[in-house]
């Protein structure tokens, strides 16, 4: 067996002998192999099941069950036993749960810091249904990366994402980095479904004003029959402008490319735009200000 084929394979024996999901399968990522092959991985925590049925996601619907107090450890111990020197926490959308699950993310990363404190940790959460609280909790557990999706344009959120709004997931990267000037914030966007040119660069432009400093985009592929229709497969050149625009904007780092997803090359996104140097993303209390409990 080759090294590649034996550290996938190493990879996915850890996960499922601590029984813990990750996005790269549930979601059916395309780049999941190479990514085991490293190994990387990005957890999914909070069970399989979404309460959210957002037009491009493969990830399941349905009622999930209770938040499982073990979850945590079992992620950490399967991240310590792969080696992971950066790990992604992510998780389905619970708005089932008081707190959107906030408190379960929060537990993950100190377990992981504990059994991991040299690692690298980024969170890719919901937006907690704009409860500043619960952003807050996940804050100040110490993620050096505060990543959240806005996905797509304002325009096509009632068809891509229609239990979400643009601009509150905007306003959750503006409040994650007011809680923390030290975490670093990130987001990514998918094209292909519809949007133009001009509309992608308004979305870059209004995540530099929330503070956003490092961007995916990516070619939106349709996961099965269920999901909505790809409109336009972009070609590269469209994704070679974006990503000089969006340097021009002053993002710290950009990928921008047809495989390109979220969580593919965090490490190595999270050291290109200088990660390592500004220490840990700890919360410095409550934001100048907060006057509501919702974003």
């Amino acid at each position: 067996m080759r090294a590649r084929d034996a550290r996938q394979s190493a990879a996915r024996i850890s996960l499922r002998k601590h029984r813990v999901f990750t996005v790269c399968e549930e979601a059916r990522c395309p780049n999941s192999n190479a990514c085991f092959a490293k190994p990387t991985a990005t957890f999914l925590i909070l069970g399989d099941r979404c309460t959210r049925r957002c037009g491009f996601c493969a990830v399941s619907g349905g009622t999930p069950g209770p938040p499982d107090p073990d979850e945590a450890h079992r992620v950490a111990k399967a991240a310590g036993e792969m080696g992971l020197r950066y790990v992604v926490v992510t998780s389905v959308t619970r708005d089932d749960l008081p707190d959107g699950g906030a408190s379960v993310f929060a537990a993950t990363v100190r377990a992981v810091r504990a059994r991991l404190p040299m690692a690298k940790i980024e969170v890719l959460t919901p937006d907690f249904r704009g409860d500043v609280l619960a952003l807050q909790s996940v804050i100040e557990s110490g993620p050096d990366v505060f990543n959240h999706n806005v996905e797509t344009v304002e325009r096509l959120y009632p068809t891509v994402r229609p239990q979400a709004t643009y601009r509150r997931s905007l306003a959750v990267i503006e409040r994650a980095k007011a809680l923390s000037e030290r975490i670093r914030t990130k987001s990514g966007l998918m094209v292909g479904l519809g949007e133009d040119f001009a509309e992608v660069v308004g979305v870059l432009e209004d995540l530099r004003r929330a503070g956003c400093g490092m961007v995916t985009i990516g070619q939106y592929l349709r996961p099965s029959k269920s999901n909505i229709p790809v409109v336009e497969y972009r070609n590269p050149g469209f994704f070679e402008q974006i990503r000089k625009c969006a340097r021009d904007l002053g993002f710290d780092y950009v990928a921008s490319g047809p495989i390109v997803r979220s969580s593919m090359n965090a490490e190595e996104m999270y050291h290109e735009a200088g990660g390592g140097t500004d220490g840990r993303g700890s919360a410095i209390g409550s934001p100048t200000g907060m006057r509501e409990e919702q974003l």
